[in-house]
């Protein structure tokens, strides 16, 4: 795997239930050409698996911090994850 890839995990903390933000991040992914997925947490907390070229991945992280117009990210928790085999962005329930 190149060295340019990256796979990260994301734990978005804030108001990001119920605010359409795993339908917005599926759509930002597929517009960067970033694999994984997301889903919600018992814990209201949204929690995403991103992987691809390194620049994509930050990119998109960089919009989950502001996320879409109903939502409002307080903060977001990442660390490194093992590389992700899968193709596309899917939204996990």
């Amino acid at each position: 795997m190149s060295t340019d890839r990256k796979t990260i995990r994301a734990v978005i903390h804030g108001r990001v239930q119920g605010v359409s933000y795993r339908a917005w991040t599926k759509k930002r992914a597929d517009l960067h050409g970033v694999a994984g997925w997301v889903r919600n947490r018992p814990d209201r907390t949204v929690e995403a698996l991103f992987s691809g070229p390194a620049a994509a991945v930050d990119a998109l992280l960089a919009e989950c911090r502001r996320g879409p117009f109903a939502a409002r990210v307080d903060d977001i928790a990442v660390t490194q994850a093992e590389p992700f085999e899968a193709e596309g962005f899917e939204i996990l329930r």
